[in-house]
């Protein structure tokens, strides 16, 4: 993991994130920058959601979302500012059961994707017992800088810092009834 450096008027975020460190790209002849030197820089932390409403039902799925999106932070690195590009490049899911997945995608909401709720989708996940789970998203960035004459990509990924929400998992019960509480009102259940 890399250290932090000292703080500068350029520099948004110094919270150390893992890395990925990989072989140096050039930004301008005679000067290089590596995923190791944006280390300190670190893409807002995004969140993890659970459809719907943060609980899910034992056995059917429920649905999980990052809000991670690209993110463009202004910098300095050994004193020349640039200007860093971080996008998300993978989202790896742990559900808190044991269970884990990592998407290409941050997730999509039922809705939004004209889907029912409980229907199985990249992110999902089908508990199998009642309780109270944390369920963490972590991202994956790749990077590119930009000194002014465009943007370059650096080699190599940097992880962001993970995003956690506690799910409730309950199991649901269905009975069959001869109508509605209003067209039956003294029905059991109602």
């Amino acid at each position: 993991m890399a250290t932090p450096g000292p703080p500068s008027a350029y520099c948004r975020s110094l919270r150390p994130i893992g890395v990925v460190v990989g072989q140096p790209s050039p930004a301008t002849p005679g000067w290089s920058a590596t995923i190791s030197d944006l280390a300190r820089f670190v893409p807002a932390t995004a969140t993890v959601v659970g459809e719907p409403d943060n609980v899910a039902v034992v056995g059917l799925p429920a649905n999980f979302l990052s809000s991670a999106a690209t993110e463009t932070l202004p910098g300095a690195i050994l004193g020349r500012p640039l200007t860093i590009r971080f996008t998300p490049v993978s989202y790896a899911f742990d559900y808190g059961d044991g269970e884990r997945r990592t998407s290409t995608t941050p997730g999509a909401a039922w809705d939004a994707s004209g889907q029912p709720q409980f229907t199985p989708t990249d992110t999902s996940h089908v508990f199998t017992e009642p309780g109270t789970f944390t369920v963490t998203a972590t991202v994956t960035y790749s990077a590119e800088i930009d000194l002014g004459a465009g943007w370059v990509p650096i080699n190599g990924t940097l992880t962001g810092p993970p995003a956690s929400r506690e799910i409730r998992v309950v199991k649901a019960y269905t009975a069959l009834v001869q109508a509605t509480c209003t067209e039956r009102s003294p029905a059991p259940g109602c």
